[in-house]
């Protein structure tokens, strides 16, 4: 069972608490790993959708999500399956910016269908020659009468191939760089899956392409050439939770680890009895707390507002991922032969945790936004 004192830290509200018992019980319920991959992602979006805890993924009316709660889920979900918390991960991301931007109508329509698992969401930023410098979008919108015109390519999309909705990033010209952008619903019948790409974690994920494709011109999500910025409020929103599953996979590690070495023999005693696995575990054991603190004290901002929280939130997501690397490499490491042994648990984990420190912004993006902000308050 993982660490969960910190639920009493005063970041948390009694709904948390609850949350947190809820989904660990339900969790218990999980459905066996499918042997199709794309059957078993819906699956779990489905099983997901019956707890109830969709829901946490969209906005309720005026409300946006609440990042503590989505926080509290990935890290549980993450635990216990890398690909459950991509499915609920997914689901609040491809929707996120109809949350934040989406008209009245817009939510109306996607938003209860995300929520009871009846439609599959993906988020359509990246491509082929541009990916963490979203400015340089190549993918273009041109209005047509009472239509939009998409051309372009996309890749590394995740769900791709079994999403109902792509929210789409296109160039619209109203400037250039990142002020030319904006972003679109597309419906993924509308869309060519050019090729799956397969990945040391296994999970949907495709290389699309948008051949004339035309959507209504009320497709549009916000006002043209908005696309940056609803891409980047969207990314912000759910940055910190990337940094919670990251924490998710680094406590497994952890009780992993301790479970071995209680085990494990060495010499006349255990690696538990050595001085060397106790510095190890300790220092796991320290990492992991940190990036709790990072994590929730930057949830904890988002939710309650009044402040910028892009800092505390390229900090929670840039420590989480590293640390918990460290801390699975660690794991790996204690156990030996085992440690890089398919079916073995932190073998697992080890392929679980890498892309964490890639998508929604890399290690060194976030290094950037930390930086740029220090910056921008120090004295001349």
């Amino acid at each position: 069972m993982a660490d969960r004192t910190f639920l009493s830290w005063p970041f948390f509200e009694p709904r948390h608490r609850e949350l947190a018992d809820a989904l660990q019980n339900w969790c218990a319920e999980m459905p066996a790993e499918a042997a199709d991959l794309d059957e078993g992602c819906r699956s779990l979006v489905e099983w997901l959708a019956r707890g109830g805890f969709l829901k946490l993924c969209v906005a309720d009316g005026e409300r946006r999500p609440d990042v503590r709660s989505l926080a509290i889920a990935r890290e549980t979900l993450a635990y216990h399956s890398g690909l459950a918390d991509f499915a609920f991960a997914m689901q609040g991301l491809g929707s996120g910016a109809i949350s934040l931007f989406g008209t009245i109508e817009q939510k109306r329509e996607w938003l209860p269908k995300v929520a009871s698992g009846r439609a599959v969401a993906a988020f359509a930023m990246t491509e082929p020659t541009c990916g963490s410098d979203a400015a340089n979008i190549a993918t273009s919108a041109l209005r047509d009468g009472n239509e939009w015109v998409l051309v372009g390519e996309k890749t590394y999309i995740s769900n791709g191939g079994i999403a109902d909705f792509y929210v789409t990033f296109a160039r619209t010209g109203e400037g250039e760089g990142s002020r030319g952008l904006s972003a679109f619903i597309v419906p993924a019948e509308a869309v060519q899956v050019a090729e799956r790409i397969d990945v040391i974690a296994p999970h949907p994920l495709a290389r699309l392409t948008y051949d004339n494709v035309r959507i209504p011109a009320d497709a549009i999500i916000g006002e043209p050439g908005e696309g940056f910025r609803i891409s980047m409020e969207t990314l912000n929103l759910f940055r910190v939770t990337v940094g919670a599953a990251g924490l998710g996979f680094a406590r497994r590690a952890l009780d992993e680890a301790l479970g071995w070495a209680k085990v494990r023999r060495l010499g006349s005693g255990t690696l538990a009895d050595n001085a060397v696995t106790q510095a190890k575990l300790a220092d796991m054991a320290m990492l992991n707390d940190a990036s709790a603190l990072l994590i929730y004290r930057a949830a904890w901002q988002q939710d309650v507002g009044g402040t910028d929280n892009r800092r505390a939130a390229a900090m929670a997501k840039l420590h989480a991922t590293e640390a918990g690397s460290q801390v699975v490499d660690m794991a790996v490491q204690m156990h030996g032969g085992a440690g890089v042994t398919r079916g073995v648990k932190v073998e697992e984990l080890y392929r679980d945790i890498r892309a964490l420190r890639i998508y929604e912004g890399a290690s060194e993006v976030q290094r950037q936004i930390i930086a740029r902000d220090l910056l921008k308050e120090a004295l001349p």
